[in-house]
């Protein structure tokens, strides 16, 4: 069997185990269903995300005229504290930096490699996590607005990582913590504005991810360097596809690549 279609990141469904869907325009791929199977990527050409042209991607799915113009690229995506929408400021466009940045966000902790701090909007809730290839999280703050959120994460910075370390995330390298004491240890230096916002009583959320092997070194596919890739695929964590040889492929890294995909 034979699919085409630009790379997205992969849609996800939080299950026993998460389930792994790649939209390939014509057919919904279930990656699980794949695994202890061989597989061909191939690259076939670009597609912008945003304008469909077939130009050389330059950033997040995006050409590079797109990723300077169009809302969805703009800084404040990256770093939520940039955000002024709840000033009624213009970025590149209000309306719809309105309808992202005022809605409920979550400053949350995850553990994928280590513990992290990350913000994300409370509809993304796990699927942020997913994406992430945290084997467990834990709402921390939920703010009215994405400013809010992101001064809060800038503050707690300081204390804990704010990034992923996706080769130890990859080898299943898990540090055993406990999420709600990190919780309670950060919570004086939550800033003012952000205090009322801090949630007392909840749980970690535990995620199992479909992987029959895990790497020891994992080494990470560039489709542009080597255009066709076989292998057999041993597992899915985060936004990445891990095959037995070791090679490892970013999904969400390689958006707006046209690929074709054997069976």
């Amino acid at each position: 069997m034979k699919y085409q279609g630009v790379l997205k990141k992969m849609n996800t469904e939080n299950l026993s185990e998460i389930q792994y869907y790649l939209d390939m325009k014509s057919d919904f791929l279930n990656m699980n269903q794949l695994l202890n199977k061989e597989i061909s990527i191939s690259f076939v050409t670009y597609e912008c995300l945003n304008c469909h042209l077939e130009k050389k991607i330059y950033r997040q799915g995006f050409c590079k005229s797109c990723f300077f113009e169009i809302p969805n690229a703009a800084d404040w995506i990256m770093k939520p504290e940039l955000s002024k929408a709840h000033l009624g400021i213009e970025d590149r466009d209000l309306s719809y930096e309105q309808s992202v940045q005022l809605k409920p966000h979550i400053v949350y902790l995850a553990n994928s490699s280590n513990v992290k701090v990350g913000v994300t909007r409370k509809q993304q809730v796990p699927t942020r996590w997913i994406d992430q290839g945290a084997h467990e999280a834990i709402e921390i703050v939920e703010t009215p607005n994405r400013y809010l959120a992101g001064i809060t994460e800038v503050a707690l910075k300081d204390y804990v990582a704010d990034k992923t370390n996706w080769r130890k995330m990859l080898k299943n390298d898990i540090e055993d913590v406990s999420l709600m004491e990190w919780r309670d240890r950060l919570k004086e230096f939550i800033p003012e504005e952000a205090k009322e916002y801090f949630i007392e009583d909840n749980v970690e959320t535990h995620l199992n991810f479909p992987v029959k092997k895990y790497p020891l070194k994992p080494k990470s596919l560039n489709l542009i360097k080597t255009p066709k890739y076989t292998g057999k695929l041993v597992g899915i964590k985060g936004q990445y596809l891990i095959f037995e040889d070791e090679t490892v492929f970013n999904v969400r890294s390689n958006e707006g690549l046209v690929v074709s995909i054997e069976i």
